[in-house]
């Protein structure tokens, strides 16, 4: 049995994807109270453009998975909610002091009311700041937010295994990240028990595809075992229905650092659409070959792993090609 150190894991890109996917679902997981305040009818936007302003201007140290949403709530008028996932492996003294800086630098730029929220995914259990406060001839200053602790859903598996909100898997993958971070045959069996629950939750199929590669993502394995699992789970899915890309997504990245991320990520996206569809037309070829824009090979490269057929995929190049500029 392997035991030696697992290959780095990247908890960032996956969380922050995960939130923009399914954002209602991380509110009723996770802030069911703030959740039943909200007019989720009215829709709600994510605020990257703002939030990084923010946080350029702050000097807060690193900064971890945040997001800025504006929401609606039942009562009427519109609210900016601050979501910060803390995903070190340590405790930082500064935490609940850059929470509150965050919070007073939106209020200050947009005038507009900040709600903060915090997910902590270290292992400390006795670690859980919730509050900044300081008070000063008799002046007093404080911010008091919402925190949930990923470390107290691991107390109660059976019920993460029974519900059926995608951040339950979200929050199983995370914890067994951890915990068999220094084993891989420990870590590739807990990765195949969570895609086997996938495709026995009747869960959408782009939802299952979406889960899986946050699963692949978050859980990396070693070289020797990537297509031992990749053959695992396709005798999940006999019938091909869900094939399993997200191994030549990994190989996608791993090619990009060897010979440029957008060169790594084209040819990522090519594997996909082969693997999935087999040979690629010439039309989706070329617009692919032509598009030197990053941000948009990405999002098609997520696409790719989802979309139904080649054609709907294409039609979604056709849509987005005018609004790209060629470098």
């Amino acid at each position: 049995m392997a035991t030696d150190k697992p290959a780095p894991t990247e908890y960032d890109p996956p969380w922050k994807e995960a939130i923009e996917l399914y954002f209602l679902e991380f509110m009723a997981f996770f802030f069911a109270d703030a959740f039943r305040q909200i007019d989720w009818s009215r829709g709600y936007t994510f605020l990257d453009k703002e939030l990084q302003q923010v946080v350029r201007d702050a000097e807060t140290g690193s900064r971890r998975v945040d997001k800025l949403v504006r929401v609606y709530l039942l009562t009427g008028g519109e609210i900016w909610m601050l979501i910060h996932i803390e995903v070190q492996n340590e405790p930082e003294a500064g935490f609940a002091q850059r929470m509150y800086i965050y919070n007073y630098r939106i209020f200050d730029k947009y005038s507009h009311p900040v709600a903060s929220f915090a997910v902590l995914t270290d292992d400390s259990l006795t670690w859980r700041p919730d509050q900044f406060r300081y008070e000063t001839l008799g002046c007093e200053v404080s911010l008091r937010f919402p925190v949930t602790k990923l470390l107290d859903y691991g107390k109660d598996w059976a019920s993460l295994e029974t519900n059926n909100n995608p951040f339950a898997v979200v929050v199983m993958a995370h914890l067994q990240t951890r915990a068999t971070r220094h084993n891989h045959q420990a870590r590739f069996d807990a990765k195949l028990t969570l895609c086997r629950m996938l495709f026995k939750r009747g869960y959408a199929k782009k939802d299952v595809l979406e889960l899986l590669r946050f699963i692949d993502w978050l859980m990396v394995l070693p070289v020797e075992l990537t297509e031992p699992f990749k053959e695992a789970v396709e005798q999940l899915d006999p019938e091909g229905k869900m094939r399993y890309v997200s191994t030549f997504e990994q190989l996608g990245m791993e090619k990009g650092l060897e010979k440029g991320l957008e060169k790594g990520i084209r040819e990522s996206l090519f594997n996909v659409l082969e693997a999935r569809f087999g040979e690629v037309t010439e039309e989706v070829a070329a617009a692919i070959e032509s598009t030197h824009d990053i941000d948009y090979l990405k999002r098609w490269q997520r696409l790719a792993i989802t979309v139904e057929s080649l054609s709907v995929f294409a039609q979604h190049l056709a849509n987005e090609r005018p609004l790209i500029t060629n470098n």
